[in-house]
């Protein structure tokens, strides 16, 4: 809403601080700065506010506002005075007001950095965490204006407003004076109120899902007259998944005296249904939706699900439909799943919900799906039915205009009846906010993820998201970061989901193979070599092996300490007239089914060849019982957690217990994680190929891995010598960029980037030009020999290879002479731009790198310098910052990482020196966000400590970071 003429001209309306954001009880609602033009919102609002609130805000009884009131809460220089409201419906619901005062609580101006701040809350919307959400954000507001404190005074009886401030997290003092709490709230961010907000948003957005997922009514709005049709199918589909609630159909074409469909009641609105409606499957052509839309918030509709196309991805007008279709939704509250969406199901035995297209969802199981495109959703669908997989929750998001994976993660984190979440997506609307739900998810329960459009090079039509620059095998390396499970392919994913739903974790690399084909056995023992597993020989039981002998070898592979996992090859077996026997696939499955339960909690994959029924007889849970959970206090380092189990060691939840999953069905990862015998009971996995199972089972070890280390996070060291210069070098900066800085940033000359990464105890060996002859003689003079002679032309830089570099120059005759071969062989000294520098140990050459990308955020990066990271890409990613253990991983994940660690009898390098060195420049790009790409190269790492030769630095005005500002939903 912009301001009307007669709002304050010298500043002007900050739209900036315009926001949707989700409420603790799943709705929606908008917090925009109040202007001259709310007057009569103000009053109406004021009337519907209970005398015992406006006791509260004004310490006395204030029935009515009076005219000066109106204008003094209306009129705001959003400076010294500021407003905001929180409106539902176009209607304010709450409203915050600050006020700039001196020591004396008078009111000021800059450069006072004290606030007066008051919050009133319409009764009927008070428990919805409305004043939380305001605080954040006037708390933001008051930070971009200089102040640094809020000063509240608030009556003793008014728990509610002073639980508020006394949760927030904020460094805070309380007094009581007067009669009344006064509280003093220090406004830095600090880290326990960062973890109060993302809570409440985990909360907020974890319930805004589950609204969605577990309605108590459905009206589908467009179900047709006669069968056929989206709207008819969906309404058949709800009703043939036996949908716990109550189902409406919608249609302005009904008759007046239509009565039912399909059996169920008929309407023609919304509007006409007597009863609450909690979710509203829309079906119609994109010009009527807008009428839809207006007819659910009008009438308490909580959600919608889109299916109708026309939106973004058929360009400019689309997108602006789709923008308009968002707004007038979140106007009302409500949240959207698509538009162009497929649907939703949820298999919860108390729901039983298909709101979508899908005519035979899986059954109910414990992996959640989600997924960007309807047609991929179609696929996985078919694909999880088919391999007897069962799904807790489907999600086909199409433009996913509103709520996306992120939401989803919000909500499977802490839902006990998914153990695993596959996503299927095409694009990351906020990647930071995705990486830390995700390593949060991942710490208790899979995630594996399938992102598709890596190469093309553009958005997918519809998804309105940041333009990345880092390439996609960066994007891999961060996403495993965070715990990630990232595979290419659909089949990859539906093959890791099976395994990680069905059985335990692996305790670590240790292969067993058996079988009754030795060919089978080598292909499985070549692959397992291939995912960098350790097999152990495969055991041949021969092509006259029996079921009875299948299952000895399975329990005795299982009960081997040596090994932790097994992975069972099968062709069909002969029979006693020498003819194959592919049938009876049930027997054999039968006996593994009967090992795997008897044996210790490992898991099992299965490799068959053309036996008919055993797949299907293996995903076939023994048992329907759930069983008991093993003791939280049970060693997590003595038995593997099932995959999608919480533990007590892990970063979870910060709560007395973390999120309980695997309740209901009774699969393999039920039983068996106390070890005990006798209490397995699930499905075992089956792959067609040696290449397939072997894979998901490494996905499998390697996540494992992950868990465990995540059990004990590595730190942010603090370097608390006198190295690091944290308020030197943001004073540098601000003079480096001047008062007016340039938005395309400026590079910063040698000396600039030296200073400025001094002050984080990082030394750059000195330059110093050598234009001529003489002036390369006379800065070795300067440096001591034995000099380098270096060419520093962009397209020559670092470049030995083109004689652009010349090295142990002992004396003034060789200078002299490697001069005038350099100026013959690459042109004149003013293009080649010509520096000398004292010499460095010996070494290993490598180069170290921070960057800002705009979708990513701070990547630290590393490899070794020249062809192994140019040429051939071998080079590792972290995000910043980097922690002690991100450093260790990093200089160990290249694959040239031994030529570090005395690769062919050559010397160790100091690895420790090297990991001080990218601590250094992460804490260095997180401080200081105006440092938005750094270069190091070459950095020499000797046998004893290291040299940095080069340095490249390039500043820039901070870009936004919306993962630390107030929660807000992402505006397209």
């Amino acid at each position: 809403m912009q301001p009307s003429p007669e709002q304050s001209p010298h500043h002007a309306y900050p739209d900036h601080w315009e926001a949707d954001v989700v409420l603790r009880d799943g709705g929606t609602a908008r917090i925009r700065p109040i202007t001259t033009d709310d007057a009569e919102r103000l009053v109406s609002f004021y009337e519907q506010v209970s005398d015992e609130s406006k006791y509260y805000r004004f310490f006395a009884p204030y029935p009515r506002l009076s005219d000066r009131d109106v204008h003094r809460f209306t009129h705001h220089d959003y400076v010294d005075r500021v407003g905001l409201a929180v409106t539902v419906g176009g209607e304010f619901i709450a409203t915050v007001r600050y006020d700039r005062i001196d020591e004396r609580g008078r009111p000021a101006s800059a450069p006072a950095d004290e606030a007066e701040v008051a919050f009133l809350v319409q009764d009927a919307h008070q428990g919805r965490g409305v004043a939380s959400a305001l605080l954040e954000h006037i708390a933001a507001v008051a930070r971009e204006r200089g102040i640094r404190r809020f000063a509240a005074e608030v009556l003793p009886a008014n728990n509610k407003m002073i639980k508020v401030f006394r949760d927030a997290g904020y460094t805070q003092q309380r007094s009581f004076e007067d009669g009344s709490v006064h509280l003093t709230l220090d406004l830095e961010p600090t880290a326990e109120s960062l973890a109060v907000q993302r809570g409440r948003e985990q909360r907020a957005e974890a319930r805004s899902v589950q609204r969605l997922l577990a309605p108590g009514s459905v009206a589908v709005i467009g179900a047709g007259r006669t069968p056929g049709g989206v709207g008819r199918t969906v309404l058949r589909n709800l009703l043939g998944a036996g949908f716990t609630g109550r189902t409406y159909a919608v249609n302005r074409a009904f008759a007046a005296d239509q009565g039912t469909i399909d059996g169920v009641p008929a309407h023609r609105c919304v509007g006409e249904i007597d009863e609450q409606v909690d979710l509203a499957v829309v079906a119609v052509p994109a010009d009527r939706v807008p009428e839809a839309v207006a007819d659910c918030g009008e009438h308490g509709v909580q959600g919608l699900v889109v299916l109708s196309a026309g939106y973004a991805e058929w360009g400019a007008e689309g997108r602006e439909r789709q923008r308009e279709l968002v707004r007038q939704a979140r106007s009302y509250g409500m949240r959207i799943i698509g538009p162009n969406a497929f649907g939703i199901i949820n298999n919860s035995q108390a729901v039983r919900l298909n709101a979508s297209l899908a005519p035979e969802p899986p059954a109910p199981g414990r992996i959640g799906l989600f997924a960007q495109s309807g047609a991929i959703g179609i696929a996985l669908l078919s694909g999880l039915y088919r391999r007897g997989a069962g799904l807790s929750t489907f999600i086909s998001a199409g433009n996913r205009a509103d709520i996306s994976g992120n939401d989803f993660l919000q909500y499977w984190y802490e839902d006990p009846d998914t153990d695993v979440a596959l996503l299927y997506l095409e694009s990351l609307g906020n990647p930071r906010k995705f990486t830390r739900l995700a390593r949060r998810t991942a710490a208790v329960k899979p995630v594996v993820v399938v992102k598709g459009a890596r190469h093309s090079g553009s958005t997918p039509p519809g998804h309105a998201v940041p333009v990345s620059r880092i390439p996609d095998a960066t994007v891999s390396a961060l996403m495993r970061q965070a715990g990630v499970i990232r595979v290419d392919t659909v089949t990859e994913m539906v093959d890791a989901g099976l395994l990680l739903a069905d059985q335990p974790l692996p305790a670590g690399p240790r292969v067993a193979i058996l079988g009754n084909s030795e060919s089978l056995g080598l292909l499985t023992y070549d692959a397992c070599l291939a995912e960098g597993l350790r097999p152990r020989p495969p055991r041949d039981l021969t092509t006259a092996a029996t079921p009875q002998d299948f299952r000895d070898a399975l329990a005795e592979a299982l009960a081997d300490e040596g090994c932790d996992s097994v992975v069972v090859t099968a062709i069909p077996w002969v029979g006693e007239n020498g003819e194959a026997e592919s049938g009876d696939g049930e027997v054999l499955a039968t006996a593994l089914h009967e090992a795997a339960a008897a044996g210790p909690a490992k898991p099992v994959a299965v490799v068959h060849v053309e036996i008919g029924g055993l797949a299907e007889a293996l995903a076939a849970a023994t048992s329907t019982v759930a069983l008991p959970r093993p003791s939280e206090q049970s060693s997590a380092a003595a038995t593997p957690p099932r995959a999608g189990a919480a533990t007590t060691t892990g970063p979870g939840p910060a709560t007395p217990s973390a999120p309980a999953t695997g309740s209901g069905k009774a699969t393999t990862a039920d039983a068996g994680t106390d070890g005990g015998p006798g209490v397995r009971a699930g499905r075992i996995p089956a792959y067609p190929a040696a290449e397939r199972a072997v894979r998901a089972l490494a996905e499998a070890v390697r996540y494992a891995q992950w868990r465990r280390q995540a059990a004990v996070p590595g730190k942010v060291p603090e370097f608390l010598d006198d190295t690091i210069d944290e308020p030197g070098a943001a004073d540098l900066i601000d003079t480096l960029l001047g008062p007016d800085p340039d938005p395309r940033g400026r590079p910063l000359a040698h000396d600039e980037a030296r200073e400025l990464l001094g002050r984080y105890g990082i030394t750059v060996r000195p330059t110093l030009p050598a234009p001529d002859p003489e002036a390369a003689v006379a800065a070795a003079a300067q440096l001591g020999y034995p000099v380098a002679l270096k060419t520093t032309a962009p397209h020559l830089r670092h470049r030995a290879d083109l004689g652009g570099v010349r090295l142990d120059l002992a004396n003034e005759g060789v200078l002299r002479r490697a001069y005038g071969e350099l100026t013959d062989l690459l042109g004149r000294p003013a293009e080649l731009q010509p520096v000398v520098q004292a010499m460095a140990p010996r070494g290993v050459d490598t180069v170290v790198r921070a960057t800002i990308d705009p979708a990513a955020g701070a990547v630290l990066s590393f490899g070794l310098a020249g062809a192994p990271s140019e040429l051939l890409g071998d080079t590792a990613h972290r995000l910043v910052p980097a922690t002690d253990r991100d450093a260790a991983e990093l200089i160990r994940s290249i694959r040239a990482a031994p030529v570090l660690f005395g690769w062919r009898g050559a010397a160790p390098v100091d690895t420790a020196a090297l990991e001080e060195l990218l601590l250094r420049v992460s804490r260095l790009v997180d401080d200081h966000p105006e440092v938005v790409s750094i270069a190091l190269e070459p950095v020499v790492v000797a046998t004893q400590g290291l040299t940095v030769l080069g340095a490249s630095v390039r500043l820039s005005p901070p870009p936004a970071r919306t993962d630390l500002g107030p929660r807000r939903l992402p505006n397209y």
